[in-house]
């Protein structure tokens, strides 16, 4: 069954390569191979490309590099390939953008899920992007306010509470969005995971901790002692401010 979606493998072993390229062609994806950053970066520079998979280790070269370079000019999904105990591989690579990971040894159908999942996320918010942009009588995005911080999610703004817009990922966005919107309501990260677009979650992922970690260090006034994404010892997490609605997007831009 062939797709329109085109597939970058990044990777330096050309047997890796081989067994994603065969994976994704039987699932009639379109698939390209770099087998180093020059190769990656040229192919993302010439576009046709929807979702690429990239290896941390890629010999001489350093993947999260790689995924810095591109984030300069594209924002196209990037699934992250890692080593199986690599914690902090993943929180860096969700830190400088990357939209999902891989662990090494990996199935050949968590690969395929991962990318399915991915690439489901990536057009819907492409089609809720040009939903908003065509609602000419409701030009205006919610916007929230909770602890001094301005948030607009549909645009993917945040104003600080010295009045600075602060810098987030797609991943922060959805996840804050999520807590704004069950508000003082204890959510699971089964619940997390599958709010925000997320694959099936297991006990022994830990996504979600990582992602809520990263948005603490962003949003609270002190992350070590967090006082808005609060953790529910056994259960998962609940943001524990007041949330205001404001009645529209214009409000960050003004205050």
């Amino acid at each position: 069954m062939k797709t329109d979606s085109a597939i970058l493998v990044v990777d330096d072993d050309p047997k890796i390569r081989t067994l994603l390229r065969n994976v994704l062609e039987s699932e009639g994806f379109a698939v390209r191979e770099a087998g180093d950053a020059a190769t990656a970066l040229d192919a993302l520079h010439a576009n046709g490309v929807d979702l690429v998979t990239l290896d941390l280790q890629l010999g001489g070269d350093d993947g999260f590099d790689v995924a810095r370079s591109v984030r300069k000019f594209s924002q196209v999904p990037i699934i992250m390939v890692t080593g199986k105990d690599d914690v902090i591989d993943r929180v860096v690579g969700l830190e400088i953008g990357a939209d999902d990971y891989i662990t090494k040894p990996f199935h050949v159908r968590e690969v395929l899920a991962r990318v399915r999942s991915v690439l489901r996320r990536t057009k819907q918010n492409a089609v809720d992007a040009a939903n908003l942009t065509s609602q000419d009588d409701c030009p205006d995005s919610p916007a929230y306010r909770f602890d001094g911080l301005i948030a607009v999610p549909d645009q993917m703004e945040l104003k600080d509470r010295a009045g600075q817009f602060l810098e987030l990922t797609s991943g922060d966005f959805k996840l804050l969005n999520v807590f704004i919107q069950k508000a003082k309501r204890v959510l699971s990260r089964d619940q997390l995971m599958t709010l925000t677009g997320g694959v099936e979650w297991s006990p022994l992922d830990r996504t979600i901790d990582n992602q809520v970690a990263r948005l603490r260090k962003k949003i609270e006034r002190d992350p070590a002692d967090p006082r808005l994404i609060k953790t529910v010892r056994g259960v998962g997490y609940t943001f524990a401010c007041d949330v205001e609605v404001l009645q529209s997007a214009s409000s960050v831009k003004s205050a």
